[in-house]
């Protein structure tokens, strides 16, 4: 295998660690881009085992052959220069105006315009529903599964937020698990443990999160931290195979490899 071309003077920052974050974190690592990420100091992804936000609460995670590290500041990450991805806790992108990065991807899927403007960088991409290409951002990547899934869009917008999870195996709205009240969550089960219908998931304030069908769950948010009502905080997986619980999905590669094909025909590299 031909080793990556290596473009270590352009600095990709990535806002947001979750799973889809972590997709165009692996493919523009292993392309040769130097990565930052950025998050909060308590992130609220659910299928931590393929985020790399997971490093701000264990301090580092390995998925997928990529290794990353929690750092309190982006300075201690510049000056470690390791090869590992430095995720770095700045919930308000203050770090932004001093990293000056070449490449900015907001990877938070907010699902709606936030503070990024498409003068954050030099290029700027968007995922998902709430950019539009030429207005927020340079570039947007499609993230709704279909014909359309890691399409880059050079004018125009994604497709709308559904509000509907993907089936699987005919399982739509029951995969996700939801809070039954505002409240601490408390887990009582693992992600990657394989579980029986109506056994319990997660206590939210006492009341119980049943898991609906037999499944592995593929994703739980982390426990103790604080929930509102109906909030989505777990994924059950009816296919039962705990490996995809920890494995990047091909979900995530795709739009991963769009923020990729968007980097490259920029024109962004060729001027530098």
């Amino acid at each position: 295998m031909m080793p990556p071309l290596l473009f270590h003077n352009t600095l990709c920052v990535v806002r947001g660690g979750g799973d889809l974050a972590t997709g165009v974190v692996h493919r523009l690592h292993h392309a040769g881009f130097p990565v930052i990420v950025l998050e909060l100091d308590q992130p609220r992804v659910v299928r931590r085992m393929v985020s790399v936000a997971q490093a701000i609460y264990d301090g580092a995670i390995t998925i997928d052959r990529l290794n990353a590290l929690h750092y309190d500041s982006f300075a201690a990450a510049v000056i470690a220069r390791s090869g590992d991805i430095p995720v770095v806790t700045d919930p308000d992108g203050d770090s932004l105006s001093t990293l000056q990065p070449q490449i900015l991807i907001d990877a938070r899927m907010c699902k709606q315009p936030l503070d990024t403007k498409i003068d954050s960088a030099q290029f700027v991409v968007g995922l998902g529903p709430g950019f539009e290409a030429g207005v927020h951002c340079h570039a947007v990547i499609e993230t709704n599964r279909g014909h359309d899934l890691g399409r880059v869009i050079w004018k125009g917008a994604a497709q709308a937020d559904t509000g509907k999870p993907e089936s699987v195996m005919g399982f739509e709205g029951d995969r996700v698990l939801r809070a039954p009240v505002a409240g601490v969550l408390c887990a009582q089960k693992e992600i990657g443990d394989l579980v029986r219908k109506d056994e319990v998931i997660a206590t939210v304030e006492g009341q119980k999160i049943i898991a609906p069908f037999d499944g592995a769950l593929r994703g739980l948010i982390h426990d103790g931290i604080s929930v509102n009502a109906n909030e989505k905080v777990g994924d059950l997986d009816p296919r039962n195979d705990s490996r995809y619980c920890f494995t990047i999905s091909d979900k995530s590669l795709a739009v991963g490899g769009g923020v990729v094909e968007a980097v490259l025909s920029s024109g962004l590299l060729r001027d530098m």
